[in-house]
């Protein structure tokens, strides 16, 4: 492996990022580690088509079979790196082997934030092509599933079991679901959306207690003294970066490896991508770590970018999805403080979006429902910075492209 790449990580990042260096013109050897026993696959239908039973394995991974070994790439799935010797350029795993690199990609992920008290309690969590699998194995019609976390794995869960002809039952500690990552409106629409589907929303709700109930019963707790029984529980509360290797290699962390806008790390010859990462972006102050598909194919083309001295992806406004029964939503941007929601459309009519501008009238977020156009220009206006017209945004037939030649606010 001298003078090579070893990836730490073979998820949809590490895998991305095996693929973009041979795509840049790296010749050198590459090894691609992975704790788990697939080759990189997507994670996004896991909540979704994985779980109704609509995808294959095929349709998840991102490579075929002969990909990496038709590439000259070593890989050691089942294989976690224990320990990485950053003075000696050494990665150690933990069947003993011992792997010289060059350069190095930490892609390692995160997992799933565990809940207080539940590992009394059989529970599901979703993180996992195994976890997926477990789940799907255990939803079947008629079962009560509660799911603890009104997040959007959650949301995507509980459309996938009414589906199935579960009953669902979501637990969500805040007054809404959604509350830390979506406006009033959209949380509004989705909680009408989800309950006319026939599942059951709990908001500003505290759990006390996780126990087991009668028969193989799981038992939630809640603060009013009322108890639920459930056939299964899922819990959804967010991941947690694993920085643990690089902590231990001394790596500046953050709330995820801290990354400059090549994805490098604080070792130079050190790299990290994906949701392990803590980077910063430039429309927005501050430092993020995203769990996204499209930022990990971002920071997998930087880091292949810098190795290979290949041209530096743009950096595209940050953004995400999520499919929920016939309704897809389209985020761009993130949620900032100091904004006002303006609406475009009518959420009764299933496709609208709600567009947040500064004080200055530039667009910093769009959450659009069933609206792609307005998606696809909604990320162009963050990048651009125009200050947009209300009466314009609230039209929901009125063109945007005007603005995307307009000049930027100063």
């Amino acid at each position: 492996m001298a003078g090579g790449v070893v990836i730490i990580g073979a998820g949809h990042a590490g895998g991305a990022a095996a693929g973009f260096l041979r795509q840049y013109g790296f010749d050198g050897p590459i090894a691609l580690i992975g704790a788990e026993a697939y080759p990189p696959y997507q994670r996004p239908p896991l909540s979704k088509a994985w779980l109704k039973g609509e995808a294959g394995l095929d349709d998840l991974y991102l490579r075929g079979d002969s990909f990496y070994a038709d590439q000259g790439m070593v890989t050691r799935f089942s294989t976690q790196a224990t320990a990485i010797d950053r003075a000696n350029k050494i990665v150690t795993l933990s069947d003993g082997e011992a792997l010289p690199y060059e350069h190095l990609i930490i892609a390692t992920g995160s997992r799933a934030r565990p809940y207080p008290g539940a590992e009394r309690v059989p529970h599901h969590t979703l993180r996992t092509l195994d976890d997926a699998e477990a789940l799907k194995n255990a939803l079947r019609p008629g079962q009560h599933i509660g799911l603890i976390g009104a997040g959007y794995v959650g949301l995507e869960v509980a459309a996938s079991a009414r589906h199935l002809g579960c009953e669902v039952t979501i637990f969500e500690k805040e007054p809404r679901i959604l509350a830390r990552v979506a406006s009033a409106d959209l949380s509004g629409f989705f909680t009408d959306m989800h309950r006319a589907r026939g599942a059951e929303i709990v908001t500003d709700c505290t759990i006390t207690e996780l126990s087991l109930g009668d028969g193989d019963k799981k038992r939630v707790h809640l603060s009013d003294g009322s108890r639920r029984d459930f056939d299964l529980l899922l819990v959804g509360i967010g991941g947690l970066a694993n920085t643990e290797l690089a902590e231990a290699a001394g790596l500046d962390v953050a709330n995820g490896v801290v990354v400059d806008d090549e994805a490098r790390a604080s070792d130079p010859a050190i790299f990290a991508i994906g949701d392990v990462t803590s980077r910063t972006l430039p429309f927005y102050e501050g430092r993020f770590r995203l769990e996204s598909v499209p930022n990990a194919l971002e920071q997998a083309k930087q880091a292949a970018a810098a190795i290979t001295g290949h041209k530096p992806p743009v950096v595209e406004t940050p953004w995400f999805w999520s499919d929920q029964y016939d309704f897809k939503l389209q985020i761009a941007g993130l949620l900032q403080a100091d904004t006002r929601a303006i609406l475009r459309g009518d959420p009764a009519s299933g496709a609208f979006s709600v567009y947040h501008l500064d004080t200055q009238g530039r667009l910093r977020t769009a959450e659009c429902v069933n609206r792609p156009a307005d998606f696809r220009a909604a990320k162009l206006l963050i990048a651009r910075g125009p200050a947009l017209d209300e009466a314009v945004i609230r039209d929901p037939d009125a063109p945007l492209k005007p603005f995307l030649t307009a000049p930027p606010v100063a």
